[in-house]
């Protein structure tokens, strides 16, 4: 399988930025991962290692915090444990997670790598940096133990893979989407304008972002509910509102897919 890597370092309003593009099988995917007031947030891919290892060396850093399990943001923590010593901070619900070698599909190892185990502490509700206080906010939906968190400070918010993108098509298995809305609706309740996001990147006007997001996801909701009440089944819904097939669908034999979107919907219901 074809692997195609791009990285490069950016900077902006103060945060420096490590900016992965991965490549295969004509599947593209953009990864992030930030520094700031001291702070790495998440750590980035296994596979990106390499790429990853001369940006972190270049930072000073006093701690890491994880904004969920998942391998493409915990894949660099054993590797900064084991040459830092930094202190990897995470959802307390996930910290057995990391204890063990990662467990997930091939498809993921060949874009993400291979997670080694790591330890990490709670992180509890806040957490301070050399200048800041920061807001943990829960934010499940993308995964059960997801977080973001807003420097009070600077009214920054990192988002780990709450927004990714206004108009999810697709989603994992294991995510919900009711979920997703009331922690949208959860970030909206505090003070933001700028987003970092670990997959769409920097959002200059964040909070209107999310909100358009949210709005996306009310409006889907409530179409597959209408659809679903007509007497249209989980399969008919999504032709009807998801015709497209994504390369990822077949990559992850529907380990990605829009049914789990409408799945997720009408099991809350």
């Amino acid at each position: 399988m074809q692997i195609t890597k791009q990285f490069r370092q950016e900077s902006i309003r103060g945060v420096e930025m490590g900016h992965a593009n991965v490549s295969v099988e004509g599947i593209q995917l953009a990864l992030y991962c930030y520094v700031v007031d001291g702070v790495l947030i998440d750590t980035g891919a296994q596979s990106l290692e390499q790429e990853l290892i001369p940006f972190f060396e270049q930072q000073d850093i006093d701690q890491v915090v994880i904004t969920h399990y998942h391998e493409d943001h915990t894949g660099c923590a054993a590797y900064l444990q084991e040459t830092r010593q930094l202190p990897i901070y995470m959802n307390e619900r996930s910290i057995a997670r990391g204890q063990k070698a990662a467990d997930y599909p091939l498809y993921r190892q060949q874009f993400w790598g291979k997670r080694r185990p790591f330890q990490a502490r709670p992180i509890g509700k806040t957490f301070t940096s050399r200048n800041s206080v920061w807001d943990v906010i829960e934010t499940p939906g993308h995964s059960d133990d997801h977080l973001v968190f807003l420097n009070r400070e600077t009214g920054q918010l990192f988002t780990g893979d709450l927004y990714c993108q206004e108009k999810t098509k697709i989603i994992l298995r294991e995510e919900n989407i009711p979920d997703t809305i009331h922690s949208l609706r959860r970030v909206l309740t505090y003070d933001f304008q700028e987003v970092f996001c670990c997959h769409a990147g920097y959002l200059a006007d964040g909070r209107a972002a999310i909100q358009r997001k949210l709005d996306y996801l009310e409006d889907l909701r409530g179409n597959i509910l209408r659809l679903h009440e007509k007497g249209m089944t989980p399969e008919e819904i999504q032709q009807e509102l998801f015709p497209k097939k994504y390369p990822i669908l077949f990559l992850s034999s529907g380990e990605w897919d829009s049914i789990h979107i409408i799945r997720s919907i009408l099991n809350a219901s």
